[in-house]
């Protein structure tokens, strides 16, 4: 089966961000394929293909891939949305347990990158949208191996959009700030804690979780995404949201001091 319509494949598409993306997309007239690690357990969505996909697993990616070619005939759009949280302060967090985040933060979105390629390389066409948030530019505290996962992510597609603009692909950012998902909820727990740093966390934690219940809607996230997508002269980054606009604005113009020491105040840190 091939379609006029572009196709867009969304990944981590079951809920929250990647959910509203996959309807904000298919009512801007894409194809939409989404994807979920397990999609017996994913509601359905009308004009949306579900397809089971493990971003840290080489086989289910390549798969995946050649399933959406063969059945649509393009790929037009790749949102790498798929993504793991993790909390603990640097010391807590094992060399295992940050293998195993980057695994798919990272890993899963080059072996995304490299499934697709060959086929929008083909098209002459395509854009490759990477979630990143604004902890791919500042620091969080307590969230060290997430925050260098988005700090990879950021130096990864802005190095990738130069490699592969000859061929009519564009790599692009989306810079969300705090959003009402389950994230913090389900973000990994650090596997060796330590008693010299339980106190703040457990404050980090709180401030981490009341940030997210004011955060924005995922829909204002997906709304980024499709401006990635369909804008005729696109952004290398898009901040999703005014929460994330301003942060952004801030780091680049308000001195590191001062940057770093309202850092320290937002979570509650000593000194």
């Amino acid at each position: 089966m091939t379609t006029d319509r572009p196709v867009a494949l969304v990944t981590g598409a079951s809920s929250g961000i990647g959910r509203e993306t996959a309807l904000a997309l298919v009512a801007a007239g894409f194809g939409v394929v989404g994807t979920s690690r397990d999609t017996s357990r994913v509601t359905p969505l009308d004009g949306v293909t579900f397809l089971d996909l493990d971003v840290a697993d080489d086989a289910s990616v390549a798969a995946v891939v050649q399933e959406v070619s063969e059945r649509f005939g393009r790929i037009d759009v790749l949102v790498n949305n798929a993504g793991v949280g993790a909390t603990g302060a640097a010391e807590e967090t094992s060399v295992e347990q940050a293998r195993a985040l980057f695994d798919t933060n990272v890993f899963g979105v080059m072996r995304m990158v490299t499934g697709v390629l060959p086929h929008m390389r083909a098209q002459k066409r395509g854009r490759i949208i990477n979630i990143s948030s604004v902890l791919g530019f500042m620091p969080q505290p307590y969230m060290a191996a997430y925050a260098a996962s988005k700090h990879a992510i950021e130096g990864y597609t802005e190095s990738l959009d130069h490699e592969v603009r000859e061929h009519g692909v564009r790599a692009l950012l989306v810079q969300p700030a705090y959003t009402r998902t389950g994230f913090e909820a389900n973000s990994g727990k650090p596997d060796t804690p330590l008693h010299a740093y339980a106190r703040q966390r457990q404050t980090v934690d709180r401030v981490l979780a009341e940030a997210v219940r004011g955060g924005d809607a995922p829909a204002v996230v997906a709304k980024a995404i499709v401006a990635a997508a369909t804008d005729a002269r696109p952004k290398l980054r898009y901040t999703a949201g005014p929460m994330a606009g301003r942060v952004s604005t801030l780091r680049r113009l308000v001195p590191a001091r001062a940057f770093d020491k309202q850092i320290r105040k937002i979570n509650r840190l000593a000194g």
